[in-house]
Order: structure tokens, then C-alpha cells, then sequence
């Protein structure tokens, strides 16, 4: 039983490193597609970039900043949507542009009411789209408020789409990763993202998979209008990866990858924080599926736990060996992630502690479900038990 233990975790991790995408090649993946010259030396397109805010004064004045100091010919006009903030948001996003000059680039659209069949985001994202689309852009910037953009991210987006060429393109932005909590957790998000999206897949248009960063989002408005627009997936919870989904099932082209310069700001409330972050998306990704939920928390055991379980408990060699070739794939395919957070490799040996966390997040998830408080984020419920938004 072992034997068939050790076979069963090395298939697992030779299935997911040859046939699985080459999901963990994503460092660097923008500059090794793109060059300086080629960012420098494309069309110049008009950017509306629409940025959702909700109780953000701490962090939006850098994001804010950072777009208005992109480099390139584009022109960039940010709309962003005060969705009923009671901390001096839009205030603090207009200090920041009059500091770089730049007050007429920033429209301040105050958010109406919540109406019903909405979640909180992608109604901030509509409204804002409305300002925008009267200036005619010829992309579409979706981005956080807690987004810090490198000089050249646009631009590197645009080159990347316009060279495709892309209807949507997309960076998973670099994590906030400082304390204990985050250096566990944050890079292994970042693994199983790209584990569930391969980049790889997501371009190729002969493949079904469709994703994207919601973080950094550049899209056609053409694309976006034949995929529905927001309103199409307007109760959606993992609102990013739908949109992606129409926009390919629509035959859009996508491009997924990392950046290592344009990062997420926000610290992290250590342990408790990451874990609502993972328990308000989870168990809509397993469609609320209790058999989904079951069959998820058993693979993500085999798959992560298993290895270092022969290795260390095993009392024969033949065991141990077997578990010890699948845990050495698992680390081997962490180390890009690693190299982006600019981690220690050993952190890689946690990988499977880092798992254990997720499968008791990705219950935690189903209970808030099963509790009527699914999706909980910002004093909303987005994904409610009986599908009406709270």
C-alpha cells in the first residue's frame, strides 16, 4: 500500500510538470516578451483606466501617483468611483494628482445606491465604464485602488496586447509579502493560481481555460462589448476570471502573467486577513458544490501532504524514495515563485504546511456559504446562500 501511495504521488506531480501547462513559468514573464524598444516604439493608444474605491485613503494616493507618472506616448485618464467611502478617498486620490499636476487627468465619479443582482466592485466598475467610454479609449485599464503600477506597466501591457494581438491582457500583480504569515501563504497563492490558470493555456486559443488578474486588467472595448460587458457577469464573485471566460468564449484572446514591479500595497492582517481573502472566493470556485469541496480538500492532501508523509514515516526505502521524487517536483516547480518574492528557497519545504491552510480556508469558505455569509468583503455579502445580493 505504500508502493501504490509512493506511485500514486509521483504520477500526480509527473502529470502536473509535463502535462500541466508549465504552469510555474511566470518570472519574468513580461520582459521576456516584450523589449524596452519595442514598449518604447509602439502605437500610442488612450488609456481610461477605471479604478473601483471603497475606504481607500490610505493606499489610493500612490496608485494614483504611479499611473500619472507612466512612461510611453499613451495618454491615461483615470475615472475613479468613490463607492460610498467615509475616509477621505476621493480626496485623497485628487491630493495626489494635483501633486504630479495633473488634476484634469483624474475623474472623481461619486457611486449611486447598490442596486439589487449587483456586487459592490462590478457596480463601481459600470458606472465608471459609462464616464469612460464617452472619451472613446482604445483600452480599458481595470485596476485596485491598492495598486502600485511600475513606470512601465502600461506600457508593456499595451505592447504585449498590441503585438499579440490581444484583446485582454493581464499582470498578477506582486503581493504585499513582508511578515511570517505572508511568506508562507502569499507565494503559494500565487503557485495554485497559476496551477488552476496556466498562462500557457490562457493564450492559446485552441484551449478552453480563460483567466485573469483582476488586480491589472487592460481589455478592449470592443472585446468587452462583445463579451456582455460587466453587466454579464455582474453577480459574479471571482469577477476577473468570468470576464476573461466571456471574452475568450466570445473569441477574444487573452495573455496572463506575473510582473515583479507593479505590486499590491496593502499589507496583509496576518493570518486571519489571508485566510478571508481565500474564504470569500473559494467555495464559488467549486461552483458550492459539496462534493467538489470533498474531492478538492482529498487532492489537495494527496497532492501536497502525501510526499513529505512517505518520506519522513515511510519505513522502506522504496517508499520513501517515490515520495521523496514527488516532493522534490513540488519544490522545484516553487522555486520561480520563490525567485519573484526574492524568498528563500527553503520556503519551498512549506509548501505542503502552506496547503493544509488553504484546504482549512477553502472550508471556511463553504461555512460562511452554508451561513448565508458567503463572499464577505467590505461589510458586503457578495455570494449570499440563496443568490441575492445583501
Amino acid at each position: 500500500m505504500l508502493i501504490a501511495a509512493g506511485v500514486l504521488s509521483l504520477l500526480i506531480w509527473a502529470y502536473l510538470v509535463l502535462a500541466r501547462g508549465g504552469f510555474w513559468r511566470i518570472y519574468p514573464a513580461a520582459s521576456r516578451t516584450i523589449s524596452a524598444e519595442n514598449r518604447d516604439q509602439g502605437s500610442p493608444a488612450r488609456i481610461a483606466v477605471i479604478i473601483p474605491a471603497r475606504d481607500e485613503a490610505d493606499v489610493v494616493g500612490r496608485a494614483v501617483r504611479s499611473l500619472l507618472q507612466q512612461t510611453g506616448p499613451n495618454t491615461i485618464q483615470i475615472f475613479l468611483v468613490d463607492d460610498a467611502s467615509t475616509d477621505g478617498t476621493a480626496q485623497s486620490a485628487r491630493a495626489a494628482a494635483a501633486a504630479e499636476t495633473q488634476a484634469q487627468n483624474l475623474t472623481v465619479v461619486p457611486g449611486s445606491p447598490l442596486p439589487s443582482g449587483w456586487s459592490g466592485k462590478l457596480w463601481a466598475m459600470q458606472q465608471g465604464i459609462e464616464q469612460a467610454a464617452k472619451t472613446e479609449p482604445d483600452f480599458f485599464l481595470f485596476t485596485d485602488a491598492d495598486i502600485e503600477h511600475a513606470p512601465d506597466s502600461l506600457a508593456t501591457l499595451i505592447s504585449i496586447a498590441q503585438a499579440g494581438p490581444y484583446d485582454m491582457a493581464s499582470f498578477m500583480v506582486k503581493l504585499h509579502c513582508q511578515s511570517v504569515a505572508e511568506k508562507l501563504l502569499i507565494p503559494a497563492f500565487v503557485y495554485f493560481f497559476f496551477k488552476l490558470y496556466p498562462p500557457a493555456w490562457i493564450a492559446n486559443p485552441h484551449r478552453s481555460e480563460a483567466g485573469a488578474a483582476g488586480g491589472c486588467i487592460l481589455i478592449r472595448p470592443t472585446a468587452l462589448e462583445k463579451a456582455g460587458g460587466i453587466h454579464a457577469i455582474r453577480q459574479e464573485v471571482i469577477d476577473d476570471c468570468s470576464l476573461a471566460a466571456r471574452v475568450k468564449g466570445n473569441g477574444g484572446r487573452l495573455w496572463l502573467g506575473a510582473s515583479a514591479t507593479t505590486c499590491s500595497i496593502r499589507p496583509y492582517e496576518g493570518f486571519s486577513g489571508i485566510g478571508r481573502m481565500i474564504s470569500r472566493s473559494a467555495f464559488n470556485q467549486l461552483r458550492h458544490s459539496n462534493l467538489l469541496l470533498l474531492l478538492s480538500m482529498v487532492g489537495m492532501a494527496v497532492t501536497y501532504l502525501l510526499p513529505s508523509l512517505l518520506v519522513f514515516a515511510a519505513l522502506h526505502m522504496a517508499p520513501a524514495a517515490l515520495g521523496g521524487a514527488a516532493w522534490l517536483l513540488m519544490v522545484l516547480t516553487y522555486w520561480p515563485v520563490l525567485r519573484l518574492y526574492r524568498l528563500n528557497p527553503l520556503w519551498s519545504l512549506a509548501l505542503p504546511v502552506a496547503a493544509v491552510f488553504y484546504v482549512g480556508a477553502t472550508f471556511h469558505s463553504a461555512w460562511k456559504y452554508w451561513m448565508g455569509r458567503g463572499g464577505e468583503w467590505k461589510g458586503r455579502f457578495q455570494d449570499p446562500k440563496e443568490s441575492m445580493q445583501t
